[in-house]
């Protein structure tokens, strides 16, 4: 597989299009755009459709739309995130292995009935629980990726603030206390992995819910696997496969780890991602309540047959 280079001319195109600035913030009409439960829409997560054609005689049919995913770039260049992640890694991390996992899954879905489904429920029906099917880890990694390029900025770091700070502050102690548990879930995931700051809400199936029961919490996945698979919401993430940080940090992951959350880290892509999270666990609620009044009306609309053979025979024989 060749790596991608790219010309000047394409450098200052891709920083015109997508850069993002330190003070950027991501607005909130992202919301509305994605697809993908409390995250902005990556940008591979849209496949790009391709349409077959079939001849017959002289004229042409459209047979099948396929759907095949595309990398795309970070939203920022390569270089913006130095001193404390070089273009180089962004090159080999972005441009070689997120783009073989993108190969890797359009080849394995080609032909089949994964072909015409998002990336999310790819996802969702090759990981089967835990019994992975094979084309589970590209599609994973590919969102995966796309969510760790949005989770980071150039300028990041620092302290969230409103809602997600209290959040943080309820559910952890403080937000050192929170910063403690992440570096050290990142620091102790064994092998290759992710560590996650994730949104749940257990108010659909809670039969007394409260505001309790919507929690930030902290998890750690191995390889490939992600919150998606456990029903949590996402809100930022640190990739700690070696590939993520060997070039700029060796094998000193704790410091990489202590760079990314200082240095790093979109406080404002996470906000936005709670907020999209609490409005689709909103709609969920709905849909519950919806469903439930359906099931009694249709309940209330029963004929009820009454068996009334008995009681006259009784009352003949008298």
């Amino acid at each position: 597989m060749q790596e991608q280079t790219h010309s000047d001319t394409s450098k200052t195109d891709m920083a015109a299009s997508i850069a993002l600035p330190p003070s950027t913030k991501l607005h909130q009409n992202q919301l509305h755009h994605s697809s993908f439960r409390g995250s902005p829409l990556p940008p591979s997560a849209t496949p790009c459709t391709s349409i077959k054609q079939k001849q017959h005689g002289s004229k042409t049919y459209l047979t099948k739309i396929s759907a095949k995913f595309e990398l795309k770039p970070p939203p920022y260049p390569l270089d913006a995130l130095e001193p404390h992640m070089s273009r180089s890694t962004l090159e080999y991390h972005w441009g070689k292995h997120h783009r073989a996992y993108v190969d890797n899954l359009n080849r394995q879905i080609e032909g089949t009935e994964l072909e015409e489904l998002s990336l999310e429920d790819i996802i969702m029906k090759t990981y089967k629980k835990g019994n992975i099917l094979q084309q589970f880890n590209n599609a994973a990694q590919i969102w995966n990726h796309d969510f760790l390029w949005e989770s980071i900025k150039p300028g990041g770091g620092g302290k969230p603030t409103g809602e997600l700070l209290e959040l943080i502050e309820r559910d952890f102690g403080s937000f050192e206390k929170f910063l403690e548990e992440f570096k050290s879930a990142a620091a102790t995931q064994f092998g290759s992995g992710w560590a996650w700051l994730a949104y749940k809400d257990n108010t659909v199936d809670h039969p007394r819910p409260s505001e309790k029961d919507k929690k930030l919490v902290i998890l750690k996945s191995p390889n490939a696997v992600n919150p998606l698979v456990w029903d949590y919401a996402p809100l930022l993430t640190i990739d700690v496969w070696e590939h993520a940080y060997y070039l700029d940090f060796q094998n000193r992951r704790p410091d990489y780890i202590s760079t990314f959350v200082s240095n790093l880290i979109s406080w404002e892509a996470a906000d936005l991602r709670l907020q999209k999270a609490k409005i689709e666990a909103a709609e969920r609620v709905k849909e519950k309540e919806k469903k439930k009044e359906k099931k009694k009306d249709e309940d209330s609309d029963e004929e009820v047959y009454v068996d009334n053979s008995s009681s006259e025979s009784d009352s003949d024989s008298d």
